[in-house]
C-alpha cells in the first residue's frame, strides 16, 4: 500500500494528501446521494400522508366510503442502486517501472415508477462521477455524467402506450484540457435534451422498443466561450473584417426535428449476472436524415454478494454533427476535424447496495 511506503517522509505526505482528496470528493458525493434520498422519502411520506388524509376525510364525510391505503402506495415505486468502485496501484523498487495511482467511480442509478389503471409515469435520474490520481499529478475527473429521463404512457393495448417522454444528458462539472488553460465541457455545456411523442411496445418486461416519428432535438452550450468556437455542433460565432471571431455571436442552441428510436432491453443472463442495454437512435428530417446519430450504452452487473458487485460498462457515441480532432496525414499530429466514433469503457469492483 502507497501509505506504508517507507522511502521517506515526502512520499508518505504526498500519499496522504492523494487518499484525503479522494475521500472528500467521495464524501461530497455520498452527502448528496443521501440528500437525495431523504428528499425522495420525504416526498413519498408527503405523498402517502396527503393521499391517507384525504380518503381518512372523505370517509368521514361519507360512511360509506372505504379506502385501501395499501392500494394508495402501490401506486408509486420508489428505489435505486448505489456503487462505489475503487482502483489502487502501489509501486516500491519495480524494476519493469510505472507509476503509483488511486481511482474512484460512484454511479447512482435512482428510479420513480408511477402506474394507475391505464396510465404510467416513469422516472430515472443516473449519475455517475470518477476521479483518479496519479503519482506526482493533480487530482483528475475520469468519468462525470448525468441523465434525467421523464416518460408518461397510456395503455392503447395488451403491448402497446401512446407515450410522450423527455430526456437530458449532460454532466455535474467542467472538464479541462491536461494543462487546465481551457475548457473541454461544463454543466449544461453540452447538454443533449429530447423531447417525443410516439408508440412505447412493451412485448415483456424485459424489453421495451419506443418509436417516435415526432422528435426535437436540442443541444445546448451554455457556455458563451465554447459556443462562439462552435462546440458540440453549435454555429460558431461570426467573423469581423480580419478574420478574428466576434464574441457573443456563437449560436448556444441548436435545434433539430425527425424521427427517434429508443430500446430498453434487461435481463439476467446467468445467476447473478444482469445485462443492461439501452440504444437510442435519431435521424434529423432537417438535414442529412441518412445519417443517424447513435447513443448505445451496455452494462453488465455482476452481483458477488449483498453489497459486492463487478460491472463492465462500454457506451458509444456517433454523431456526425460533433467534429472530433483527426490526423489526416497521418503524421501525428492533429490537423483536421471530423464525425468519429466515440467509445468509453470501464470495468470496476467495488460495493453496491439496492434500496427499494
Amino acid at each position: 500500500m502507497v501509505l506504508f511506503n517507507l522511502l521517506g517522509c515526502s512520499r508518505i505526505t504526498s500519499a496522504l494528501r492523494q487518499c484525503f482528496a479522494i475521500f472528500a470528493v467521495y464524501l461530497g458525493i455520498l452527502t448528496y446521494t443521501y440528500l437525495i434520498f431523504m428528499f425522495i422519502a420525504f416526498l413519498r411520506f408527503s405523498l402517502v400522508s396527503f393521499l391517507i388524509l384525504k380518503f381518512s376525510l372523505l370517509t368521514a364525510m361519507a360512511q360509506d366510503t372505504l379506502v385501501d391505503t395499501v392500494a394508495v402506495r402501490n401506486i408509486w415505486d420508489f428505489g435505486g442502486t448505489g456503487t462505489v468502485n475503487f482502483s489502487q496501484v502501489s509501486l516500491n523498487n519495480w524494476a519493469a517501472g510505472g507509476q503509483n495511482s488511486l481511482s474512484a467511480l460512484g454511479i447512482l442509478n435512482l428510479y420513480g415508477n408511477y402506474k394507475q389503471g391505464k396510465n404510467t409515469w416513469n422516472n430515472t435520474l443516473d449519475l455517475t462521477y470518477g476521479s483518479v490520481k496519479l503519482q506526482g499529478q493533480r487530482l483528475r475527473k475520469s468519468d462525470d455524467r448525468l441523465e434525467l429521463n421523464l416518460k408518461y404512457g397510456r395503455q392503447a393495448s395488451s403491448k402497446w402506450f401512446y407515450t410522450g417522454q423527455l430526456n437530458t444528458r449532460t454532466q455535474l462539472t467542467p472538464t479541462y484540457t491536461p494543462t487546465r488553460d481551457s475548457i473541454l465541457s461544463n454543466f449544461m455545456s453540452p447538454a443533449f435534451i429530447l423531447a417525443s411523442l410516439g408508440m412505447d411496445y412493451k412485448p415483456n418486461p424485459k424489453l421495451s422498443v419506443f418509436i417516435s416519428p415526432f422528435t426535437g432535438k436540442f443541444t445546448a452550450v451554455l457556455d458563451q466561450a465554447m459556443a462562439d468556437q462552435g462546440a458540440f455542433g453549435v454555429r460558431r460565432a461570426e467573423r469581423d473584417g480580419e478574420g478574428n471571431l466576434i464574441r457573443g455571436t456563437g449560436e448556444r442552441l441548436r435545434e433539430e426535428f425527425g424521427g427517434f428510436v429508443n430500446v430498453r432491453f434487461r435481463h439476467e443472463i446467468f445467476k447473478n449476472v444482469t445485462l443492461q442495454s439501452k440504444a437510442d437512435l435519431f435521424s434529423n428530417y432537417l438535414k442529412n436524415p441518412q445519417n443517424v446519430d447513435l447513443n448505445w450504452e451496455n452494462l453488465v452487473d455482476f452481483k458477488v454478494n449483498k453489497f459486492v458487485s463487478a460491472s463492465i460498462f462500454v457506451h458509444m457515441i456517433y454523431d456526425d454533427d460533433i467534429l472530433i480532432d483527426v490526423d489526416r496525414s497521418g503524421d501525428g499530429t492533429m490537423d483536421g476535424k471530423g464525425p468519429r466514433l466515440q467509445l468509453k469503457e470501464t470495468l470496476g469492483i467495488g460495493l453496491s447496495y439496492k434500496f427499494e
